[in-house]
């Protein structure tokens, strides 16, 4: 989007073991990447402060906060005097704050409250999210700009069969436990086709859970199939008739942006902090325990398919509207502009 403004993007971060793997993100785009030092994740590099310094920039646009980078930055900007941005990406969420706390008081006490003093601006990607920073921050200034649904194919107007889909990251904070025991509570009251597939990704500890619970209940229509991107993305939002996300924790998920773009609505919970979702039709709210979840479960599935394509309508049209890729680069252009200007 910014080199469509007629910016130039320049990307500098921390080499890891999967840079190579990833690097075609990042096509046609200059990329610094610098050796890590010490533990993962404090992302200490001793050459960041020196590729910051060479790489002439007029703002600088800091994603993620709690590690070394955070440190980099806040200096940088009290060197050069020009904008500093910062995009919690959710980290400061109440329930991120609270895991590890120890942590995180050491790492405001170290190099995080001098870094927010020095930014000019932070970023939001919800209005829940801004109201986190302003808690935290003590008032700074925040734009609210969520992230762009990407573009998926024009959805068919065929029937779907009853079939749920979770995509994204198998960790605790998906409240993935609570779905399978709320889909298994269901399943008495679901159409006899009805399947749950989860699609995702995450370390041994939690896979393995996920698959143990699944051995439990072999007869309940769910079949985890592993990580899936592009085609495999767009393969299994043409088969769902909607995607479900259970969270307890959420930025502004993607999975959700990715699911109404490709015109399927959505079951999940008010911490996705996507309220236009609700008041559009384009989902369907559950609560994080297995009973609220059997209960969004048996309502979603036993919508008529005239309610069903309503809200499949109303789910693209978000995706087309307030979260589309113009809508969104023209915020962007805005505050960026104005942070230079000013």
């Amino acid at each position: 989007m910014l080199r469509a403004l007629g910016a130039v993007p320049l990307v500098l971060g921390i080499r890891d073991e999967d840079s190579e793997a990833d690097a075609w993100r990042l096509e046609g785009i200059e990329s610094r990447l610098v050796d890590r030092s010490g533990p993962a994740a404090l992302a200490f590099a001793p050459d960041l402060n020196e590729a910051l310094g060479g790489a002439e920039l007029d703002l600088l646009h800091l994603h993620g906060i709690w590690q070394y980078p955070s440190h980099v930055a806040g200096d940088w900007a009290d060197g050069t005097g020009k904008p500093l941005v910062i995009s919690p990406h959710g980290m400061l969420d109440p329930w991120i704050t609270g895991r590890n706390a120890w942590k995180k008081h050491l790492a405001r006490w170290v190099w995080e409250r001098q870094a927010w003093r020095s930014a000019t601006a932070f970023h939001a990607l919800t209005e829940a999210e801004a109201q986190d920073i302003g808690e935290e921050t003590g008032g700074a200034r925040v734009a609210v700009i969520p992230n762009p649904a990407p573009p998926f194919g024009s959805p068919d107007d065929l029937p779907r069969m009853a079939s749920v889909l979770y995509i994204g990251r198998i960790h605790e904070k998906k409240n993935i436990a609570a779905l399978v025991e709320g889909w298994v509570a269901a399943k008495p009251q679901l159409p006899e086709d009805a399947t749950l597939t989860i699609a995702g990704w995450g370390d041994d500890t939690g896979v393995a859970a996920l698959e143990q619970a699944m051995r439990k209940h072999r007869e309940a229509g769910i079949e985890f199939v592993g990580t899936a991107f592009g085609s495999q993305k767009a393969a299994l939002l043409d088969l769902a008739r909607f995607v479900v996300l259970p969270s307890l924790s959420e930025g502004l998920p993607m999975a959700i942006l990715e699911a109404w773009s490709a015109g399927v609505p959505s079951i999940m919970t008010r911490h996705c902090h996507l309220p236009e979702g609700f008041e559009a039709g384009a989902a369907i709210e559950c609560g994080t325990d297995a009973g609220s979840i059997r209960d969004a479960l048996v309502n979603a599935l036993s919508v008529s398919e005239g309610d069903w394509q309503r809200r499949s309508a109303a789910a693209r049209q978000l995706a087309a509207g307030p979260f589309s890729p113009g809508e969104v680069a023209g915020k962007w252009e805005r505050l960026y502009s104005a942070l230079l200007e000013g």
